[in-house]
């Protein structure tokens, strides 16, 4: 759609364009252009919304929230703690749409073991935003049951002391499980499965031979970080990036996966939607 450019421009530079409100003011260049834009997504939201109503949605999503120093350098900021904050105000947000899709369990990847090796002066301000939306997710109106997942002895005593409060003022809360991925790689949440594998067979006196004729998948699933919960169905990654970087590396043998350019703190609702529509459009064959 477009707008007639203003009496008098020049050509010299930009065009600029007007529209009259509804409300009788007159909006003139990229004011009016968003307006539309915005008018039109809403649109555009509200019909994605209405066609999901029948369709097979995911019980299980996983969103690695990617893009945050990304968005504040783009923006011009020389912090990008800026970026991290933002991208924190949007994770309520978003699980508040994952409550509207019926989604059962949610994984967000909000920091991973080879983020631990940032530098002091990003990672500290990162550790303490993490520990302030956190905090957020566990208040009283919050219906989400937290939990954390991740290597925490890696972790700062004081963030592993928030992340084990919100479990536990969480615990018999009646939303969506929300799983914290904090200090998490993929690789070593299966090392620590089969060290907790062989640690209990030791405990019961299982001999090393018999342990090795029994052990299948179900037996190392069952020592997960994620143990009794469903696998995840749709795995959704902002910013453009297509690789999962250690997430739920076991976890996602048969999961759908849906990427797009868009930065986590610009992750909007019809963005989400977007992923929803894409993963109902699949044929999931599990291999078969």
């Amino acid at each position: 759609m477009t707008f007639p450019p203003t009496p008098g421009n020049d050509g010299a530079g930009p065009e600029r364009y007007e529209c009259v409100t509804a409300r009788g003011p007159r909006v003139t260049g990229v004011g009016a252009r968003q307006r539309v834009r915005d008018v039109l997504t809403q649109v555009y939201e509200h019909r994605l919304a209405r066609a999901l109503e029948t369709a097979e949605l995911p019980r299980h999503v996983g969103v690695i929230i990617d893009g945050n120093r990304r968005w504040a350098r783009d923006m011009g900021l020389e912090d990008v703690s800026e970026g991290h904050r933002r991208g924190a105000d949007k994770i309520a947000d978003f699980l508040g749409w994952c409550d509207e899709a019926g989604v059962g369990v949610v994984m967000i990847f909000m920091l991973s073991t080879d983020n631990l090796s940032r530098a002091e002066p990003e990672l500290v301000p990162l550790l303490r935003i993490i520990e302030d939306v956190v905090a957020d997710l566990s208040a009283v109106d919050r219906r989400w049951h937290l939990r954390a997942m991740g290597a925490l002895e890696l972790l700062p005593a004081e963030t592993v002391a928030v992340l084990k409060q919100a479990e536990e003022l969480t615990r018999d809360r009646s939303g969506a499980t929300v799983n914290l991925a904090v200090g998490y790689g993929g690789r070593r949440e299966i090392a620590d499965a089969v060290r907790s594998l062989l640690a209990e067979h030791a405990e019961r006196g299982t001999p090393l031979d018999e342990l090795v004729e029994l052990l299948d998948v179900e037996h190392i699933a069952e020592h997960l970080y994620t143990r009794g919960q469903p696998d995840p169905d749709l795995i959704i990654r902002t910013s453009g990036e297509q690789r999962l970087s250690g997430f739920l590396l076991w976890q996602t043998a048969h999961s759908e996966f849906y990427f797009t350019d868009v930065y986590w703190p610009d992750f909007r609702r019809v963005d989400f939607l977007r992923a929803l529509r894409d993963y109902s459009a699949r044929n999931r064959r599990f291999g078969g």
